[in-house]
């Protein structure tokens, strides 16, 4: 009896040549794909799914999901790796990983494989949720094993082999970048942009308007949010797959949510990668202004320390760590008070916060008043406050005499 194997399937060159070369060894493949909103024909992707050698393919639609359990935790605590990537393919991966492991129970699969780059974060991302959900699972990297990296050494080898066994694919030998998409974002890397200092061709984005293209006149919108989750745009209320692509749409129009960094890969090298997230932009945007009024000062302070560990574990693939739950459980005890509508600014790729209310505000404008003819506040105390202060500061200085 051949061996059942669940294979993360994309539908493109890499993948397809998997399954081909996996079947060929007598392998059982069961493709598994993860909708989480990418733009994908799914009829042509099962089909070629089966062309290439699968005995059957599985298309899950994960997509609320994703923005349900990944995306919106990750927006609650404004979540940016190295201060910019709002880890769109990073929130992704364990979210289709963690119904790999539900599949795999269902098929009777004792392993599962993938055609992630040892170079990238994906491979870690995709078993590091397999060992934290199904530590029984086996994981075959078909990048890592000689056998494969013996017949294909790149690019072109797996064209060759995909016309030899007729497997159409759209990849040329040329193509200048590779790109990955989700509801979240698309990723562009590789190819041309592997020079940090070319700047890309603007017939390579798909997500978004050029700034100086985008509309002349500003458009204003407003988002009211529970619990540090957007409900409603516009008045409207939305599923968070929804929420994202509609924002996605506003975003896109005038051009906001690019970002073009060089950051740092989980397994040591750098890497650049250009990024298109306007929903994602809109949304991060909103929430950090409504917490400014509604969430408690030191309680910010210890999220915002926290925030570059939270998008580090996320970034790294350490999603389902207990560390993560509890940075988790922070997070949902902090946003509780998040509530109210936000009012935003849209225009020629900036986003501009102008105005805000909520009815769990601490905001007290008798108090912020500097025309205070309530007598809700005695300036006169702070003289105290500021003796008392500024002693540590007074000590180090008589030391230093």
């Amino acid at each position: 009896m051949s061996e059942k194997v669940i294979l993360l399937y994309s539908g493109g060159l890499d993948t397809s040549v998997i399954c081909k070369w996996l079947a060929e060894r007598g392998y059982e493949v069961v493709c598994y794909a993860g909708d989480v909103g990418q733009r994908e024909d799914w009829a042509a992707v099962e089909k070629k799914a089966l062309a290439s050698g699968a005995k059957k393919i599985i298309v899950a639609d994960l997509k609320e999901k994703f923005v349900r359990d990944f995306v919106y935790p990750a927006m609650q605590f404004n979540a940016l790796y190295e201060g910019r990537y709002f880890l769109g393919t990073s929130l992704a991966r364990p979210c289709i990983a963690e119904e790999l492991v539900k599949i795999a129970a269902r098929e009777k699969a004792a392993t599962f494989a993938h055609g992630a780059t040892g170079k990238g974060n994906d491979q870690v991302r995709f078993e590091f949720t397999a060992a934290a959900l199904a530590p029984k699972l086996k994981a075959l990297a078909l990048w890592r094993t000689p056998e494969f990296q013996a017949e294909f050494k790149g690019r072109e080898d797996l064209l060759a082999y995909a016309a030899k066994h007729k497997i159409p694919v759209k990849a040329t030998a040329k193509k200048p970048w590779s790109s990955d998409e989700n509801s979240l974002h698309i990723s562009f890397e590789a190819g041309v942009l592997e020079d940090p200092f070319y700047c890309p061709d603007a017939k390579m984005f798909e997500l978004s308007a050029s700034p100086q293209t985008a509309p002349n006149k500003a458009e204003i919108i407003e988002l009211e949010f529970a619990a540090g989750l957007p409900v409603k745009l516009n008045g409207k209320k939305l599923s968070p797959a929804a929420m994202l692509a509609e924002c996605n749409r506003l975003g896109g129009k005038h051009g906001v949510g690019r970002v073009d960094m060089v950051e740092s890969r989980f397994v040591g090298m750098k890497s650049r990668g250009v990024y298109e997230t306007p929903g994602g932009a809109i949304l991060w945007a909103a929430h950090r202004d409504l917490e400014g009024i509604t969430l408690d000062r030191d309680l910010m302070n210890l999220r915002d320390g926290l925030m570059p560990r939270f998008a580090a574990l996320a970034y790294n693939g350490f999603w389902f760590s207990d560390e993560m739950q509890a940075l988790a459980a922070l997070s949902r005890q902090a946003q509780k008070n998040v509530a109210g509508t936000v009012r935003l600014e849209l225009y020629k790729g900036n986003i501009t916060p102008i105005g805000r209310k909520s009815p769990r505000s601490l905001y007290d404008e008798k108090i912020a008043s500097m025309s205070d003819d309530h007598g809700a506040y005695d300036q006169s105390d702070a003289t105290g406050f500021i003796r008392l202060h500024s002693l540590p500061l007074r000590a180090a200085a008589r030391r230093g005499k």
